[in-house]
């Protein structure tokens, strides 16, 4: 019996420690809190294993296996670990595969090795047992996670996924529930610094210099790069942690004027793009993006930077690497104010292959300096946006520069440092830095490895004609919500009444409240110096004298309860202030072309409508109404089907109509409801279809939002 159990019990135990010998292989010691976690997460599903039936252990084995190499994989991509929203779509088979389409795992060899033990351990016989190893385990996992949390709280500085194991996260992440803070959390009132645009400080340019010549503006948006990324930045911050370098970024702007100290208040590309944009924090939360709810907020839509500029004269262009109907921008970018905006159907003269998400920052940027080009004939100044796409996992890389540059993040990074500087060295030649302003930035944070913090801390270079009589070094905290702020305070513009923030073109000598949400973590930076950090399982801790963008002192106390909910309280209303009648329309199609794919290779690259994310109240009815034209059809027709998610896991209990099979120049519409009981987040609408040669109008596609049930 004795021999039968040992290599059982040891065969068995392989893939449920191997995350432990990873960490340990990767940082040695350096991290107890989460070798500590490894042990107690393996240890827990030792025991369900053990005692489980063959295929009921086999069933379990696969889902450990398939869960720890996705959060791998979204570790390396993002340096996080799954949160309980996104914990749900990494055990749906579609979604891996389609995510891991056309790229190499980051970490092939932990998910070859975990891949061979796991098999082994599920076909592993399964010797008779007895209660003494049940008793052990459940002795032992109180003990060890009892160690896990003394550890944790005497290491607050250490990141999430040096604390945790990905499992132990989800489940710690779970039990936090969706909302933070108690439900009877007493009103409050925001901070002037969040309410109002400030601009008492001190001015840096001479005035009326941008009003008398009308300048460009140019805003280059790169796809999750962090500040940390710049040599400068790292440096002026005070963080040690090697990371990965722009030289050749650095090296072109030495004019510029680096703000170290610089949020992106959350992730995921649409809001980082409405906090830039529209002078105002994106939600705190997995809310509908206040991008969408534009679309009901009229009067707010027209205080948008690229309205407010058009307004005032300034032709207003956006352009992205990638197609432009994911996420809705296709219809949010317009809300905005753009009177002219292109995605990958623009770049008809790519030389590099294409990768899942669009193309390559080679070809991006040689395809927007023919685009400035044309604008430069004309005799209006413009105001372009640009959005990189390359540096979104999986990355644009070549085989050649994964082998030189050790990962396929690391190459992606460093085709994107090369590709603008080359861009930037080319306005340089043809003189379009004489007078255009341009800011260089990023949609959101990716994170850096062993800085957990780091998906707080975005990029931010100035690079405006008088770059002579501006600092090398902006001192002071500022983020997404500050650049619409910026621009117009530089060019003489009169400051929308619901636009907020402050001015990086002006000195404050006053410390200001600044907040994100990233990585699990509420981070909120107070007017008096004090930093919150209010994490998903539970702990709120606060530093005094520390900001969100900077390394954390060991010295911290536990947050007292009332000024926690007062903080989630504030997080809450600064994601209701777009909030308008109980019913509201959201619309994501108003006739525009779709080019359906030959064949369906990824549901979500594939997709023909950009209605994603969306939450629905408790007790609301939702109507969606769709109506479109098949323009050209193969002989067969074309099929279409509409896919309903959320939280990127398929929503089975709602059965929309099926679409008929539509043949050149025949149309189709259809409407259905469905209501809430419970509160909805994340939910998703994929429309996806096929067809060689076809093409179809989308004219309708509206979501209607009634909450007064």
């Amino acid at each position: 019996m004795q021999q039968a159990l040992r290599p059982t019990w040891l065969w068995l135990l392989a893939p449920l420690l191997l995350p432990l010998f990873w960490r340990l292989w990767g940082s040695g010691l350096n991290q107890p809190a989460g070798l500590v976690s490894d042990l107690a997460t393996a240890a827990a599903c030792f025991l369900l294993c053990w005692y489980a039936p063959r295929p009921l252990r086999g069933l379990l084995l696969l889902c450990w296996l398939t869960f720890q190499i996705s959060a791998a994989e979204l570790a390396g991509a993002v340096q996080r670990l799954p949160s309980w929203q996104d914990g749900i779509y990494l055990l749906d088979p579609s979604f891996v595969r389609n995510s891991l389409d056309g790229f190499h795992l980051f970490a092939p060899w932990f998910a070859s090795v975990m891949s061979v033990a796991t098999v082994v351990a599920m076909v592993a016989p399964r010797p008779r047992c007895s209660a003494k190893p049940l008793l052990t385990g459940l002795l032992a996992l109180p003990l060890l996670l009892a160690l896990h949390g003394s550890i944790t709280a005497a290491q607050p500085d250490q990141s999430t996924l040096a604390r945790y194991q990905a499992l132990h996260w989800l489940i710690a992440d779970a039990l936090a529930g969706n909302d933070w803070g108690r439900a009877d959390a007493p009103a409050v009132v925001l901070p002037a610094s969040l309410r109002r645009a400030d601009l008492a400080g001190q001015p840096l340019l001479a005035t009326n210099a941008a009003i008398q010549h009308r300048p460009n503006v140019l805003l280059v948006v790169l796809e999750g790069v962090p500040g940390i990324f710049l040599p400068d930045i790292r440096r002026l911050v005070g963080e040690q942690t090697p990371a990965l370098e722009m030289k050749e970024l650095a090296s072109a702007t030495p004019e510029a004027m680096l703000v170290p100290d610089f949020v992106a208040h959350s992730h995921q590309t649409i809001r980082g793009l409405y906090a830039i944009h529209c002078g105002d924090f994106s939600k705190l939360s997995y809310d509908t993006p206040k991008a969408f709810e534009l679309q009901s907020a009229p009067d707010r839509a027209a205080q948008c930077l690229p309205a407010q500029l058009a307004e005032h004269g300034w032709q207003t262009h956006y352009l992205q690497g990638a197609p432009l109907a994911f996420m809705n921008k296709d219809q949010a970018m317009p809300t905005m104010g753009f009177a002219h905006v292109y995605g990958l159907e623009w770049f008809s003269e790519r030389v590099d292959t294409d990768f899942i998400w669009g193309t390559t920052d080679d070809d991006f940027f040689r395809g927007a300096s023919r685009y400035i080009q044309t604008l430069q004939q004309q005799n209006e100044p413009w105001f372009l946006s640009l959005l990189t796409v390359a540096t979104h996992q999986p990355y644009a890389a070549d085989e050649e520069a994964i082998r030189r540059y050790g990962s396929r993040r690391a190459a992606a990074i460093a085709h994107l440092d090369q590709a603008l500087a080359r861009f930037i060295s080319e306005l340089r030649r043809n003189n379009v830095l004489k007078d255009t302003l341009v800011l260089i930035t990023s949609d959101e944070s990716h994170g850096a490895e062993g800085v957990g913090w780091a998906n707080s801390w975005g990029l931010a270079l100035v690079v405006p004609p008088e770059s002579h009589q501006l600092p090398r070094v902006k001192p002071g905290t500022y983020g997404l919500v500050d650049i619409e702020l910026s621009i117009l305070d530089y060019l003489g513009l009169p400051i929308p009444e619901g636009v907020i923030g402050r001015s990086l073109f002006r000195d404050y000598h006053a410390p200001r409240d600044m907040v994100s949400y990233t990585g699990g973590f509420l981070r909120w930076q107070t007017a008096d110096g004090d930093l919150y950090e209010c994490s998903r399982d539970g702990s709120c801790r606060v530093w005094s004298e520390t900001g969100i963008v900077g390394p954390r002192s060991a010295s911290f106390s536990e947050a007292p309860t009332d000024q926690t909910d007062r903080l989630v309280a504030m997080a809450r209303q600064l994601d209701r202030n777009l909030a308008g009648a109980p019913v509201k329309t959201l619309r994501f199609a108003d006739g525009q072309l779709r080019d359906l794919p030959e064949t369906i290779t990824n549901e979500w690259a594939d997709n023909l409508v950009g209605a994603q994310y969306l939450d629905f109240p408790e007790g609301s009815t939702v109507h969606v109404s769709i109506a479109l034209q098949a323009l050209s059809a193969p002989p067969d027709g074309v099929s279409l089907k509409l896919i309903l998610r959320q939280f990127e896991h398929e929503v089975t209990a709602i059965v929309p109509p099926s679409f008929p099979v539509l043949h050149q120049g025949e149309t189709c519409s259809i409407d259905f409801s469905f209501t809430n009981e419970q509160a909805r987040q994340a939910f998703s609408f994929h429309l996806i279809g096929a067809g060689r040669d076809a093409r179809i109008q989308l004219d309708r596609f509206d979501v209607t939002i009634d909450s007064r049930g």
